[in-house]
């Protein structure tokens, strides 16, 4: 099956295969062709250039995307898409005055969606997720990242583990797993902790590496939440089994969870909303990639990750959703992309970057997704008739997408 795009406007993020990730200055720079062509063959790309060097292919299908922009599609590196019901009421505590760690020492928050997940059954839960996916796919998301953490009972976790099994075997788009059972400590275990901490390790990670349900390992290292020394103490035994860290860390405070994630090679840290000068040397030193999840800064009123800062120096940067019921009930990346821009001063050319190619280094698939070149996934937002790329992010309203392609095929 050959399908060919032709008389793109502008064809964005243009790599060599060698190219994994982008830092610093570079992320300034995004690769482009005026007036191109691309060619599709079954599931990836097999050819693109200047429409002046286009040869006679033969194809089965022609999409004209004369005054439209071709990107590749999101990469989605962080949502916890995968859960039950929402925490509508919680919005309106905030608006009320109440602060994110008030609600949940009230009993919302985690535990709040925990106990709905374990009560509802696994059918449901796939019923639901399957909707925020779907979404998610119409909206450019070619690849995402989804974690547990909802569960929190051995039981639940490999309930929302299995629910994110099927809906990888089902969709075309590319899904990883995370497991985040050290997402928050269940109420049975407030005088106990270490005893939550020893049933992730000796009965939570076995089975889920048992049944090959999870590919990363997360915690949530922050005050109230995980300590270093705990995240520490997973992070040892999740190796034992193959799982590689991501780590929510400094999304309140600066506890030192940016170093124990450098120390375990996570590859990546991700919140980042509070950072110090020994965060950034420390993963100057590292090939983990920062990773920022502006739409969570926006709903929850709290401080924007320092983008600029990081990427002065020298630094990668990666933006995600943080799809989730509490913190961030969207998995829009246009939205994500347009808030990275005008909250973070981001440009949009680092923003791409952040959302395209360094989204896929978040999730350990740099090779086969993320920018547009040869032999890679066949991932593709194509727009509305737009002025240019700068757009995207300036309507931040507007829904600019005509066509997403998901491995070759329109969704």
């Amino acid at each position: 099956m050959r399908t060919l795009i032709k008389n793109i406007k502008e064809l964005l993020q243009i790599r060599d295969a060698s190219v994994k990730q982008v830092s610093g200055t570079d992320m300034k720079e995004l690769p482009t062709i005026k007036n191109a062509y691309l060619l599709i063959e079954n599931d990836l790309i097999a050819d693109f250039g200047s429409m002046t060097n286009l040869q006679d292919y033969e194809v089965d299908t022609i999409l004209d995307a004369a005054n439209k922009i071709v990107l590749p599609a999101w990469c989605d590196s962080h949502t916890h898409i995968v859960y039950a019901g929402n925490r509508e009421n919680e919005f309106v505590d905030r608006i009320n005055g109440l602060t994110y760690e008030e609600i949940a020492a009230n009993g919302g928050g985690i535990l709040n969606s925990a106990k709905k997940l374990q009560e509802t059954s696994e059918e449901e839960l796939y019923e639901q997720s399957v909707k925020r996916l779907e979404e998610i796919m119409l909206l450019g998301t070619g690849a995402v990242e989804i974690k547990s953490g909802y569960g929190l009972t051995l039981e639940a976790e490999l309930k929302m583990l299995r629910v994110i099994k099927r809906l990888s075997q089902n969709y075309p788009i590319e899904i990883k797993a995370t497991f985040l059972g050290a997402h928050a400590f269940p109420k049975k275990f407030d005088t106990n902790k270490e005893a939550y901490i020893n049933l992730i390790i000796n009965e939570m990670l076995p089975k889920i590496a048992k049944e090959k349900l999870a590919d990363f390992v997360d915690v949530f290292c922050e005050t109230n939440y995980f300590s270093v020394a705990q995240t520490d103490t997973i992070l040892n035994a999740a190796r034992q089994h193959g799982l590689i860290p991501k780590i929510h860390v400094n999304q309140f405070t600066s506890i030192g969870g940016v170093q124990i994630g450098v120390e375990h090679n996570a590859l990546s840290v991700d919140h980042l909303e509070i950072i110090n000068e020994g965060d950034i040397n420390s993963l100057k030193e590292s090939q983990t990639m920062p990773v920022a999840l502006p739409s969570c800064s926006y709903f929850l009123g709290i401080p924007y990750t320092p983008a600029r800062q990081l990427m002065d120096n020298g630094l990668p940067m990666a933006l995600a959703s943080d799809y989730n019921p509490g913190s961030t009930p969207s998995g829009n990346m246009n939205f994500v992309v347009s808030t990275a821009c005008i909250k973070m001063k981001m440009t949009p050319e680092e923003a791409i970057n952040a959302a395209t190619i360094n989204g896929a280094y978040a999730m350990n698939i740099a090779t086969t997704h993320g920018s547009i070149t040869k032999g890679k996934k066949a991932n593709l937002i194509i727009t509305k008739d737009i002025p240019s790329y700068g757009f995207l992010p300036y309507a931040f309203g507007s829904n600019l997408i005509d066509q997403v392609v998901i491995n070759g095929a329109i969704v």
